[in-house]
């Protein structure tokens, strides 16, 4: 699902208002520094660009632009980890910014956005993953910390009675999933855990809450990652139909996958630098 602009325009101003910046404002500051603005009351903020030019800027070196129509700020609003680049209005702006409630708000309200913010993110992962391969960087092995992006009690709730798959059983050591592989279902751990890899080199481990495996269910393409059982495991599986009325039904679900697929771009992202 490719950017489409009025699909943004109606998602931000189902919960936001449009707010005007001076030329020469800081939007949001790398590494969320504890500048702020009369505009800016969070540090979460996801923004829609409506009129002007706006520059991000890393360790003072401009990276790149947005232009009208765009969203950004969304990798540091949707994980709350602190910003990587600076926002720097270049011309008077207009905006919309969301907090964390209103864009659980909007997510509610207009949940298309949501599916083609992941579309995004999944593209920018595959990318990301593509350019790791050929520089050599998933061949070194680091350790990862495990994350976990739903309590497993409350996903077991949400998934029940939208798939007649009961939870299914890994032994330690067993494949759950191979990169490349076409997609039915995605999964959340349990118990247990799990670890995924992309080539030979373990980039996520996942506990109970956990979920993985939604990526090819977004855009109906082969695995991006494998998934091994590290331990015993008993996983949910979640049919592609299941995982979109989740999205459609609870705006939880869908702000907790994006979270779930921003930190991994985040983390494979920094393997790049």
């Amino acid at each position: 699902m490719s950017y489409d602009a009025a699909v943004a325009l109606d998602f931000f101003q189902s919960a936001g208002k449009t707010t005007h910046i001076a030329k020469g404002s800081v939007i949001f500051a790398e590494k969320d520094a504890e500048r702020r603005l009369p505009f800016q009351q969070s540090k979460t903020k996801i923004y829609l660009l409506l009129d002007g030019e706006v520059t991000l800027v890393a360790a003072t070196r401009p990276i790149g632009g947005v232009r009208k129509g765009e969203i950004f700020g969304e990798m540091a609003a949707i994980t709350h980890e602190p910003r990587s680049a600076s926002a720097m209005a270049t011309t008077d702006c207009s905006v919309i910014a969301l907090t964390d409630a209103e864009f659980v708000a909007a997510l509610e309200k207009k949940p298309a956005f949501a599916l083609m913010l992941m579309s995004l993110m999944i593209g920018r992962l595959r990318d990301t993953i593509a350019r790791l391969t050929v520089n050599g960087a998933l061949t070194q092995q680091e350790e990862v910390k495990e994350s976990a992006a739903f309590d497993p009690e409350r996903i077991t709730e949400l998934v029940n009675g939208l798939s007649d798959d009961p939870p299914v059983y890994y032994q330690r050591g067993q494949q759950i999933m191979s990169e490349g592989q076409r997609a039915l279902r995605m999964y959340a751990v349990i118990e247990g855990r799990v670890a995924i890899s992309i080539g030979t080199r373990v980039v996520e481990r996942l506990g109970p809450g956990g979920a993985f495996g939604e990526a090819a269910l977004v855009d109906q393409s082969p695995r991006l990652a494998s998934a091994v059982a590290e331990s015993d495991c008993r996983l949910l599986p979640i049919t592609r139909q299941a995982f979109l009325t989740l999205v459609k039904v609870s705006p939880h679900f869908a702000r907790s996958t994006l979270s779930s697929l921003a930190s991994r771009l985040r983390y494979l992202t920094e393997r790049l630098k």
